[in-house]
């Protein structure tokens, strides 16, 4: 079985590498993350935590600090080291889907995955409005970052913040959701040898371009 991932995205905008080790949660996780956004590596940690794994981060960037390019191209990279993982261990059963549930004091929020091939984003708010932004970020890069997962993963991603007042804790709690759910999808299970996520099995396309 295949436990580590590395991935490096580049772009004329930002370079991306991205490292899960996926054997467990080294001691010192906390440290192997940096990007530019404090409350990033907070979020990044909270997967992690929760996920059960490593991740590593290294973010370059081509003259500007742009949030938006940060978030979404460090989300692409790490959903891609997640779609690189799930396809390598699939001879060893690896789940491919899974939900979870994250909560903090009065944020809830759920989340589920499932990767086959299918790359989908879908972000359901019934807790009312969330401040534009949060700890210095803006609140749309915090869900641009799970979008550019979706992305680079291919996976189908469904969040659902049932309810929160405090953005700080409504983005734990999605987070929090976030690795629950890949702890679930990234388990191996000896009865899902060789299975994939969906009955369709393994995609291939025969394309020509004449």
């Amino acid at each position: 079985m295949k436990t580590t991932v590395k991935v490096t995205r580049t772009t004329t905008e930002s370079e991306m590498r991205v490292l899960c080790d996926f054997s467990g949660l080294a001691s010192d996780y906390r440290a192997k993350i940096n990007t530019p956004y404090p409350f990033l590596n907070h979020m990044l940690e909270h997967i992690a935590y929760r996920g059960g794994f490593t991740i590593e981060t290294d973010v370059k960037l081509n003259t500007f600090v742009l949030s938006h390019v940060i978030f979404e191209d460090l989300g692409i990279a790490f959903g891609k080291a997640l779609k690189s993982y799930v396809a390598a261990n699939c001879g060893d059963g690896v789940v491919g889907f899974g939900n979870g549930v994250g909560i903090i004091d009065e944020a809830y929020a759920e989340a589920a995955i499932s990767f086959e091939d299918r790359a989908y984003f879908d972000f359901e708010n019934l807790s009312g409005n969330i401040p534009e932004m949060t700890e210095g970020v803006p609140t749309e890069d915090l869900l641009v970052f799970l979008e550019g997962v979706a992305q680079g993963a291919q996976a189908t991603l469904h969040v659902n913040l049932k309810k929160g007042t405090n953005a700080h804790h409504i983005f734990e709690a999605i987070y929090r959701a976030l690795g629950i759910c890949l702890k679930n999808a990234l388990a191996c299970d000896s009865s899902r040898v060789g299975l994939t996520s969906g009955v369709a099995g393994k995609i291939d396309f025969n394309v020509e371009v004449l």
